[in-house]
């Protein structure tokens, strides 16, 4: 997918990007980047770390829980974005309203791998203190 102005990794950069900002905008997200057999993977010790093998695994058993914890959804906030070959790095802060009226926010590492023009593989960091405090304390709503 490369540009006649840029390379691949520049491609996938801006595709990367421009789902941040429609996060942001509340019009779509990341995740609709996803191939349907993409490998998610959460590093560390929180309680959703692990290797999701599917979008739907994924999504069903870390965002969608996820969501139905907060009243008011996270907005990110991109501190750096780095591209190198397939890989996009994205650096960012991230916060939203629990459903308990608590702020939650946390830093994040997405290392993304791309193939046409979707996330193919995904290795996240993040503070799994902060995560796992709103995991246990906030249950799920409808």
């Amino acid at each position: 997918m490369a540009q006649a102005d840029g390379s691949v990794a520049e491609c996938n950069k801006a595709i990367v990007r421009a789902s941040f900002d429609a996060w942001r905008a509340g019009t779509g997200s990341p995740f609709e980047l996803l191939a349907e057999d993409a490998t998610w993977t959460i590093t560390g010790n929180s309680a959703a770390a692990g290797s999701y093998a599917g979008k739907e695994a994924f999504l069903s058993e870390v965002i969608r829980p996820f969501n139905a914890r907060m009243s008011v959804g996270l907005k990110p906030a991109i501190q750096g974005i780095y591209a190198d070959g397939d890989t996009v790095i994205v650096l960012f802060d991230a916060s939203g309203t629990a459903r308990d009226g608590r702020t939650y926010a946390n830093s994040y590492a997405w290392f993304l791998d791309m193939q046409s023009g979707l996330i193919v593989r995904a290795r996240a960091f993040f503070d799994s203190i902060a995560f796992d405090d709103l995991w246990a304390r906030v249950k799920p709503g409808p």
